[in-house]
């Protein structure tokens, strides 16, 4: 039995930027399992050989490894190709920017030198695409936008093949793909992951499900969302206990929502201090795309700036004079504090002397010890059963 290509290319893939560690790997077996279905189902003629299209790649495994099974094929002459028949390099969409760069990291370091296209989800990533892989997001409101994209933008005879671990599944991601599709089919599992196929995409005749703005009366804001932005519209309870503290922040002119989602904490921030200029940045498009929309619905996009970035890594050191932090404890669908800490590090080295980073979270995460350790004396501001709030100082080089 001939060897899987794939074996030895996952063993080879890394995470960087993202958080790299020993129990986090940058492929899972619904990768595999997806372009395994994905080959079978080209070998057998179901699909016509054309574009594919990649949806939530989270470090290339995907995206990479199509293009290792085409070259496997190419190599024997047999079957159809799973990257097309001369129809032009694999598209990809990845929300996170650090899956982008892992992707291009990835290529670099196996020699892989083209191939793929990293595009936004709409009709540049899925015109003329006959077969699509998709990584299953977390949330029923992202599986609705991609499905409806996918619907709306790619071929008539489009097969999606939808995968992800079965612990994370549910028959709401059946339904959402019900009402988009004429057919869905649940695979069989296999290694604990399975897959949805969806084929006879409906007609779009409404317009697309997102983004949507809602009006928050607790906030007096308009909340603007895209469906892969965490919380959607509505207020986390996190950013709501950090807001209670907003009147005590000092008033900063370079201010930096740190993990910004639909950027709640920067407009109010901005609203409150009107001489303040506030960078909103995230590493997801989705969230950068929604803080951006929701500064606008609220006029303040003259003072407030929507940033996709990795953990600041484009600002320059000592250019914010506060930041604002609701950090993440899940890497993935694993908990871990090493996202969290990676961001504190962050505000440490963008923080000018004397700046304030002000977080909010989960208790029992202990992050005191990071945040005196990599940015400088810290307090407690306040607890309640579930979050702490605390306000640390940037201490000066040399201290």
């Amino acid at each position: 039995m001939a060897d899987n290509p794939l074996d030895s290319l996952f063993s080879r893939l890394g995470r960087f930027p993202d958080v790299e560690s020993a129990n986090l790997q940058a492929w899972d077996a619904t990768d595999k399992l997806l372009l395994d279905s994905a080959t079978d189902i080209l070998a057998s003629g179901a699909v016509q050989p054309g574009r594919l299209a990649i949806i939530g790649d989270r470090y290339g495994a995907l995206t990479l490894g199509a293009l290792a099974l085409t070259a496997a094929t190419r190599s024997t002459a047999a079957g159809s190709t799973l990257a097309g028949s001369g129809d032009g390099p694999v598209r990809v969409h990845q929300d996170l920017i650090t899956g982008e760069q892992a992707l291009r990291r990835n290529a670099s370091a196996l020699g892989v030198d083209g191939g793929f296209e990293q595009h936004q989800l709409g009709a540049g990533l899925l015109a003329g695409a006959t077969l699509v892989l998709l990584q299953l997001p977390k949330s029923l409101a992202e599986l609705e936008e991609i499905a409806d994209a996918v619907a709306r933008h790619a071929d008539p005879g489009v097969v999606l093949l939808a995968g992800g671990r079965v612990k994370h599944m549910s028959l709401g991601m059946n339904a959402v793909l019900e009402r988009y599709f004429g057919e869905v089919q649940p695979q069989l599992a296999r290694q604990k992951s399975r897959i949805l196929l969806a084929r006879g995409p409906r007609p779009a005749t409404n317009a697309p499900p997102f983004p949507v703005a809602e009006a928050n009366a607790e906030l007096g804001l308009t909340v603007c969302a895209r469906g892969a932005v965490f919380a959607g519209t509505g207020l986390d309870i996190g950013t709501r206990f950090l807001l209670e503290f907003l009147p005590d922040m000092p008033q900063a002119r370079r201010v930096v929502d740190l993990g910004c989602g639909t950027g709640i904490l920067a407009a109010m921030y901005a609203r409150a201090n009107p001489g303040a200029r506030v960078t909103a940045t995230d590493q997801s498009a989705a969230a950068v795309e929604s803080a951006r929309a929701t500064a606008d619905a609220n006029g303040l996009a003259d003072r407030v700036t929507a940033l996709q970035d990795d953990a600041m890594a484009t600002l320059p050191d000592a250019s914010a004079d506060l930041i604002l932090l609701n950090p993440p404890f899940h890497v993935g669908a694993a908990v871990h504090a090493g996202a969290g800490i990676k961001l504190i590090e962050a505000a440490g080295r963008v923080l000018a002397p004397g700046g304030e980073l002000w977080t909010v979270f989960n208790s029992h995460l202990h992050y005191q010890p990071a945040l005196q350790r990599l940015v400088g004396p810290t307090r407690e501001v306040g607890r309640n059963p579930k979050f702490t709030v605390t306000a640390s100082i940037r201490k000066s080089a040399g201290v």
